[in-house]
């Protein structure tokens, strides 16, 4: 833990970063010394016990892009005309709907006649929120270290967000930030195909640290948030985006609750807020839009939560994922971290 510019092992007051935010531990630990001893340490995840979960299709933008993967059914190479055929019909309305509104329920029926409605519009607009796994506990990974897509995709992209970070009790502790890495061809050919587009190995990275809600950091930053990104190849290329949770169409509490409902997290949770990024320039060919190349780095800023940066490989070249629950406990065991 940093408090005040110093650093302090909290692993004597409790073992996990979970047990720390479930009992909401924010004094003692042993002295390590100022916060340049982090200069050569390897940040891991910042997450452990806690379950990721992850809402999408939360900004308008998004909206229309999953409706677009889904009417290309993945094909990348037609997404650029289908984009511009979808932005006339639906930009306007889905951007001025309330979620779970009586305009959205009239919206919901006029684009059922018209032929227009989709399941990514359903939780767009609906009263429903998507809320989904995005890795196993324990399967995320950290600054700096790499990230991975699936060696089969030719579609992807990183999504930039704002991850809530919640106690037992439901209730949001702080906030870091994240890349939820997107297969846009998996989930385009189906939505079933979600598992497989989101849970990969090394497709989660949490960091680089937890910020705590205190008397100088709140929700309220949280609902203003705004997160840059950078990507660079090796190639040269550049892109950079931005997200802003200010068009965030469902707010933050709201997403927690509905990830509450009739469903329990002991150790916590971890929630991926969605983002309004979703690249449509051309990397390479025209009209193939975005996709990563192994090598590229993602760099992801917002002024309150600091910078996540890692680089690109693929799940299967990405170092294996060894380290569970099992693991966990054999090692705080060895350590002497665990009491009666």
């Amino acid at each position: 833990m940093i408090r005040g510019g110093q650093v302090f092992d909290m692993a004597r007051v409790a073992p996990t970063t979970s047990a720390l935010i479930a009992l909401d531990a924010r004094s003692g630990g042993e002295l390590m010394g100022g916060i340049e001893v982090l200069e050569t340490a390897h940040l891991l995840s910042p997450v452990d016990l806690q379950c990721v979960k992850a809402c999408g299709v939360t900004f308008a933008v998004s909206a229309l892009e999953r409706v677009i993967e889904e009417r290309a059914r993945g094909d990348h190479t037609v997404a650029a005309e289908i984009r511009s055929k979808i932005e006339a019909v639906l930009g306007g309305s889905v951007r001025s709907t309330v979620p779970g509104s009586a305009e959205a329920d009239a919206l919901k029926q006029t684009l059922i006649d018209e032929g227009m409605w989709s399941q990514y519009l359903e939780v767009a607009i609906g009263p429903d929120a998507e809320v989904f796994t995005k890795c196993p506990v324990l399967a995320s990974v950290g600054h700096d270290a790499p990230v991975g897509v699936r060696s089969d995709s030719g579609w992807n992209n990183p999504e930039p967000e704002v991850v809530l970070i919640a106690g037992p009790d439901g209730k949001a502790a702080g906030a870091t930030l994240g890349n939820d890495v997107n297969l846009r061809d998996f989930e385009g050919r189906s939505a079933l195909l979600l598992g497989k587009a989101k849970d990969n190995n090394a497709s989660c990275s949490l960091g680089p640290f937890i910020r705590l809600f205190d008397d100088g950091f709140s929700m309220e930053d949280v609902r203003t948030a705004d997160v840059a990104m950078t990507i660079e190849g090796e190639d040269g290329y550049v892109l950079e985006g931005h997200s802003t949770m200010r068009e965030i169409s469902r707010d933050p509490e709201d997403l927690l609750r509905q990830s509450m409902s009739e469903h329990q997290y002991p150790d916590g949770f971890a929630l991926f807020c969605g983002t309004l990024f979703a690249p449509t320039q051309d990397r390479d060919e025209p009209g193939r839009g975005f996709t990563h190349k192994v090598g590229d780095t993602v760099t992801i800023t917002s002024a309150r939560l600091g910078t996540l940066v890692n680089p690109v490989t693929t799940s299967a070249e990405a170092a294996p994922w060894t380290f569970g629950i099992g693991e966990l406990f054999s090692n705080l065991a060895r350590r002497g971290l665990l009491a009666a």
